[in-house]
């Protein structure tokens, strides 16, 4: 039986419109759904936060801002200016949890370490506008594997680093399975997270094997693969968090199914695997 904490990320039934993923939550009994900003915008954002109120459903994060490690002024500036936008966007769609995804080596340099102070450089340039907004900005640590082209902090160690730079109320930490797993660091990492009120979202998806060509989305359906999740739910709520639990996917097999089969089973391996 669920608890009443999952939330379902949209993009775990991507095939959905905004107005199919409302009434299929709805209908479901799910309360709560993560959002992200191409189909927000493109719904409009006002649109989207009166669809999702009109059906009793929370908003518990949107993804994502970041792709903060440009050293090129104009390109730092547009990602400034694009990141609060997206603070805008949270606000707006009632939700107080911005996901970041850092961002990538820039090209030609090899500098990980530069590109980490970057990053840091930008949120303190954005927290007080996020403060403004009443918006939590979220530093998601994203797997190795992404660490060239799509985020540079890839362990919760590194994301902390940066985080405790700021206000636990306004940066903190995704504790996120799919990029955690493999991490013997991770169990430390979640109770510093937790002692310092920064763990800000947390997010289920299965590490499953092998990988699909451009490994974006190989994302698993929970119990498929390899991520013990009551592991890493019983080392997050030893810290206090009680906060909702994020299923989010990216799998095209998923997305070629029916959304409503979909929907039931994520909420039933949900139950099976993470309650």
């Amino acid at each position: 039986m669920s608890d009443g904490r999952l939330s379902v990320n949209q993009e775990t039934v991507k095939q959905w419109s905004l107005p199919e993923l409302a009434e299929g939550c709805a209908k479901a009994g799910i309360d709560k759904v993560g959002l992200w900003r191409a189909p927000v915008q493109s719904y409009g954002v006002g649109a989207t936060a009166r669809l999702l109120s009109g059906h009793g459903l929370t908003v518990t994060s949107l993804c994502r801002g970041g792709f903060l490690t440009a050293p090129d002024p104009a390109e730092r500036a547009r990602a400034l200016d694009d990141n609060r936008a997206a603070l805008d966007e949270a606000a707006d769609v009632g939700t107080d949890t911005l996901v970041l995804v850092s961002g990538g080596l820039p090209e030609g340099s090899k500098d990980l370490y530069g590109a980490r102070e970057r990053i840091a450089d930008a949120l303190a340039e954005l927290v007080p506008y996020a403060a403004e907004r009443g918006v939590r900005l979220a530093i998601e640590p994203l797997h190795p594997m992404f660490a060239s082209d799509r985020c540079v902090v890839s362990t919760l160690s590194q994301a902390l680093d940066i985080a405790e730079r700021f206000p636990a109320e306004r940066v903190g930490v995704v504790v996120d399975t799919y990029h955690l797993w493999w991490d013997d660091q991770a169990p430390a990492q979640i109770a510093r997270a937790g002692a310092g009120g920064r763990i800000h979202s947390f997010q289920l998806a299965d590490w499953i094997t092998p990988l699909p060509a451009g490994v974006l989305l190989g994302r698993g359906q929970l119990g498929d693969g390899s991520v013990d999740f009551r592991f890493f739910r019983r080392a997050v709520e030893e810290t206090g968090f009680d906060g909702p639990v994020e299923v989010e996917i990216f799998n095209e097999g998923l997305w070629a199914r029916d959304g409503a089969e979909v929907l039931a089973e994520v909420a039933a391996r949900y139950a099976e695997h993470a309650c």
